[in-house]
């Protein structure tokens, strides 16, 4: 079963602001909750499906990728609420909810890291390539600044020979429970922001938090036939998490130089090729050039004119993953002689005295419907009279 649209899961437009975000995801979350609907499968259903969109359009970075690309931005453990399903993120959204609704403040909770351990961030990483990198595919290096986990106490956080302890405060499970009418709620714990744990001898190196910051230096391999836009997900290779918590992910997005010669359609090329006056007229050919190297020759045929196509085969893009490939279109556009010398505005002059309508019928017939056209509105004015 498909995904509904985030954005008509919450009752919002696109243009919603964080407020009204907020605002929206809070009403519904109240009426769906599966405490005031016990045994409700159907509302559990969509208090699951309203944590999810919210998770993700609540999150500027989240939001952008999934109003470029939809659903697919988070597949594959993408980042998206959907990786996480209905677990640790889902109750640290709706915790911040009611953090919200009832004044229970003390930090954000870190959803599922009783034992201080925090998935580190997804880092987006943007690459512009050429269309002929684009064809045949690459192994690009990139030096990315990111968090790693200190070495120094291995990510702990703590002191060499200390370690974290439980906090005393929430007994290591990084949270309070607060009783309310008929709800239980739940919020971070202030003593310890949610980690379940607290160190009272910092590592000096890290400061705590269990990893650095270092340049770190990828190679990623890059296939053929890929397109504008196209995305390339590194797991594991995002932020270091805080505590030796697990890395987040690295994206890559590629965008594709404007190229000199061709212009891209999916898999297709195309390429516009100027020729002259004679060539048009007489017949010949020119020799072009392919995105794969090659060089190929393109016959025109005798009163060839501006705007015409010859097709190619199998000289465009590859299909990403497919074993096909598109074609190159060339558009010939008949090149205007200009600076003419005297001899040579004598001929065309001659040439025009003798042109008719066999030599030039698409001027000749448009010129004569010109004509009758003009003599049609004097005879439909002397009537008039």
């Amino acid at each position: 079963m498909s995904k509904r649209d985030y954005y008509e899961v919450l009752g919002v437009g696109r243009t919603v602001t964080d407020a009204e975000l907020k605002a929206a995801y809070r009403k519904l979350a109240m009426q769906h909750h599966p405490d005031r609907n016990p045994g409700d499968a159907d509302c559990e259903h969509k208090f699951k499906e309203l944590n999810e969109a919210y998770d993700v359009l609540k999150d500027g970075d989240k939001r952008a990728a999934y109003d470029r690309f939809g659903h697919a931005a988070f597949e594959q453990g993408g980042g998206g609420a959907g990786a996480h399903g209905f677990g640790a993120d889902f109750a640290h959204t709706f915790s911040d909810i009611f953090e919200d609704l009832f004044g229970m403040g003390g930090g954000r909770r870190s959803g599922g890291r009783g034992q201080g351990r925090e998935r580190g961030s997804d880092l987006r990483y943007n690459m512009e390539i050429s269309l002929e990198e684009a064809f045949a595919g690459k192994t690009a290096q990139m030096r990315i600044p990111t968090s790693v986990t200190c070495e120094v106490c291995s990510g702990s956080g703590a002191k060499a020979g200390t370690k974290p302890k439980p906090c005393a405060t929430c007994g290591g499970a990084g949270k309070i429970r607060h009783a309310q009418g008929f709800f239980t709620l739940e919020r971070t714990c202030p003593a310890c922001n949610g980690r379940g744990q607290v160190i009272d001898d910092p590592c000096p190196s890290c400061a705590g938090a269990g990893r650095v910051t270092h340049e770190r230096q990828l190679s990623v391999n890059i296939p053929a036939g890929v397109e504008d836009g196209t995305r390339i997900r590194l797991a594991g290779e995002g932020e270091a998490g805080i505590r030796g918590g697990p890395p987040g992910d690295l994206y890559i997005f590629l965008s594709l130089a404007a190229h000199e010669l061709f212009q891209r359609d999916g898999a297709d090329l195309h390429c516009r090729v100027p020729i002259s006056m004679a060539t048009a007229a007489l017949g010949g050919e020119f020799e072009v050039p392919a995105i794969d190297g090659s060089k190929v020759r393109v016959k025109v045929p005798a009163g060839t004119q501006t705007g015409r196509r010859f097709r190619l085969s199998a000289k465009g893009m590859p299909v990403l993953r497919a074993k096909q490939t598109g074609d190159m279109y060339v558009q010939v556009a008949v090149e205007t002689p200009q600076k003419l010398t005297k001899r040579q505005r004598e001929l065309l002059a001659e040439f025009e005295k003798l042109s008719s309508e066999e030599t030039q019928p698409e001027s000749v017939g448009f010129f004569s419907r010109v004509k009758e056209f003009i003599n049609g509105l004097g005879n439909r004015g002397g009537h008039s009279e």
